[in-house]
């Protein structure tokens, strides 16, 4: 298995996200068809921050999922037979939040395959999300690769 780092032009290369949803700013280290640990630094001056929520900005729970989601998509295009394609959010389970995350913060999203149907290019990625080192998400994320 091949350990590889990403910058952000190589993450553009592989997925179809871009700004505002480009959600990934690198990618640490990527196991080819098993493992990612990508980072995301959450800017501040984001227009999300001006309603979520006033004088208490927070990072909205779903943006923390979709990082979970872009972490698996950059895992699962970085492999050959799902080169190219568009992978489809088509199922989030058993999601779970225990700390906050704010404007400023750089978060570490962990994500590695759980269970693929290869006859279908279908595939459960389990993720994690730590902020300050400390677990502020876990969840489950299914992608349909078309």
């Amino acid at each position: 298995m091949k350990k590889t780092a990403l910058s952000q032009a190589e993450i553009k290369s592989i997925i179809p996200h871009r700004e505002p949803m480009l959600l990934i700013d690198e990618v640490e280290e990527i196991i080819e068809g098993s493992s990612i640990k990508a980072k995301f630094f959450v800017d501040p001056v984001r227009e999300i921050f001006k309603g979520h929520f006033p004088g208490e900005p927070v990072l909205p729970g779903v943006y923390t999922v979709e990082c979970m989601a872009q972490a698996s998509d950059i895992l699962l295009l970085s492999m050959e037979r799902y080169a190219g394609k568009i992978p489809y959010f088509i199922g989030i389970d058993k999601v779970k939040f225990m700390k906050k995350i704010e404007p400023g913060d750089t978060i570490e999203i962990h994500s590695n395959i759980l269970n693929e149907k290869a006859d279908k290019a279908i595939v459960t990625c389990c993720s994690k999300v730590f902020n300050k080192g400390e677990l502020a998400a876990t969840g489950e994320v299914t992608l349909a690769m078309r």
